[in-house]
């Protein structure tokens, strides 16, 4: 409508946008995002519950480099940006270990996946 000596247009804009909020059921792990990949990729990782989470980079020797989270997250869907521009083009692996600290589940949820690394 215009209104006002200024002729002020006035917009009422209303949107119908209902974002998904709810949290993620099970632990998962995601396959790394782009796969092969270089220098950078993403890891994303969904919690069900609050927990402690340790994610670790491995090279085919077993040897840890990268440690990409160790902290408490809150329960929902997460992602990691790992940037290997340091290493060596291979097959390295990642690997999620997430512990419930509200106590609602016993044993640790721990999952292995491959990534590759082109140069």
């Amino acid at each position: 409508e215009w209104g006002g000596v200024y002729r002020t247009l006035n917009l009422d804009f209303a949107t119908d946008v209902v974002a998904d909020q709810s949290l993620p059921t099970v632990y998962a792990l995601s396959q790394n995002y782009p796969n092969p990949f270089n220098p950078s990729t993403m890891i994303q990782y969904a919690l069900p519950f609050r927990s402690r989470v340790t994610m670790q980079v491995f090279d085919l020797l077993g040897r840890e480099v990268a440690t990409l989270v160790n902290s408490d997250m809150n329960a929902g869907t997460h992602q990691v940006t790992f940037n290997a521009a340091a290493l060596s083009s291979g097959l390295y692996f990642y690997r999620l270990e997430a512990t419930s600290v509200e106590g609602a589940q016993a044993e640790p949820f721990v999952s292995v996946k491959k990534l590759m690394l082109l140069k």
